[in-house]
C-alpha cells in the first residue's frame, strides 16, 4: 500500500511527476480534496481557505480564519488518507507531517527559478515574464509562510526530504523512477512497526479534531496518546 508525500514548487512540473507515477504504480493523487474537508469542518467556504493559504486572503478573511483549527484538521486528512494507502500526497505540508512514519518517502521536486518561470509562461501561453515570475515569487512565499506558521519549519530544508529532484536536467519519466527504486528500498518496506505507528498517530489527530470539533471541548487543553487502538488522555478539564 504506497504512501509518497510530495512537495513541488510551482512551474517546475510536480504535478506531471505525480500523475505519471499514479498512473504507473495505480496510485490516488490527492492535493485540493484536502482543503474541500478542512472547509466542511470549519464551517467557511473552500474559496475562503483557498485564499487563505495562497496568501490573497483580505484583512477580515485573515481574521476570521482559526489558525489552529486549521492545521489540525489538516493533519488529520493528511494522516487518514494515509493510513488508507495507495496514494499520493501532493504539498499541503504532507512531508512533514508523515516524515516521522518510516516506510513513506519524503520526495521534494524543484527547478531554478528561470527553469520555473519559463516553464509557466509556456504553459500560460504568455510572454510576459514579469507576471510569471511575480506569480511564482508570491506561491513561493505564501507556501513558506504556511510551512513555517504551522509547522516552525523551512519548506525547502533539504534534510526534510528523503529524495529532491531537480527537473531542470531530470526528465519526468526519469524523476518516476528514481521514485520507484527508492520505494523498493529496504529503508522504506512498511512492517508491523511503521503500520502501528501510522495507526496510532492517526488516532490521536481523529481524537484531537473531534474534541476541536465540539464546541464545548474546543480549548481543552489536554494530552493525548494512542496505542494499538487506545487512547490515554491526561489533563484536568472543568
Amino acid at each position: 500500500m504506497p504512501v509518497i508525500a510530495m512537495n513541488q514548487e510551482m512551474g517546475s512540473q510536480g504535478k506531471f511527476v505525480a500523475e505519471k507515477l499514479a498512473e504507473e504504480l495505480g496510485l490516488d493523487i490527492v492535493r485540493h480534496e484536502i482543503i474541500e474537508h478542512v472547509a466542511e469542518k470549519m464551517h467557511v467556504r473552500k474559496s475562503t481557505l483557498q485564499r487563505y493559504l495562497d496568501g490573497k486572503a483580505g484583512l477580515l478573511e485573515r481574521w476570521g480564519t482559526d489558525e489552529a483549527s486549521l492545521k489540525l484538521f489538516k493533519v488529520e486528512e493528511i494522516l487518514e488518507l494515509a493510513a488508507k494507502g495507495n496514494v499520493i500526497i501532493r504539498g499541503r505540508g504532507a512531508t512533514h507531517v508523515l516524515r516521522p512514519i518510516p516506510h513513506i518517502p519524503c520526495v521534494r521536486v524543484c527547478a531554478p527559478f528561470a527553469t520555473r518561470v519559463k516553464w509557466l509562461m509556456t504553459c500560460l501561453g504568455t510572454d510576459d515574464e514579469e507576471m510569471a515570475s511575480e506569480e511564482i515569487r508570491h506561491n513561493d512565499a505564501a507556501h513558506a509562510a504556511n510551512m513555517h506558521r504551522q509547522y516552525g519549519v523551512n519548506w525547502a530544508e533539504a534534510t526534510l526530504f528523503d529524495l529532491t529532484l531537480n527537473t531542470e536536467r531530470l526528465s519526468v519519466a526519469t524523476c518516476v523512477e528514481q521514485i520507484k527504486l527508492l520505494l523498493k528500498r529496504p529503508e522504506f518496506k512498511e512492517t508491523p512497526e511503521s503500520r502501528a505507528k501510522l495507526a496510532n498517530l492517526t488516532l490521536e489527530y481523529h481524537a484531537r479534531a473531534a474534541l476541536r470539533a465540539h464546541a464545548k471541548t474546543a480549548d481543552v487543553k489536554i494530552t493525548i496518546s494512542a496505542d494499538h487502538g487506545k487512547l490515554l488522555l491526561e489533563g484536568i478539564a472543568a
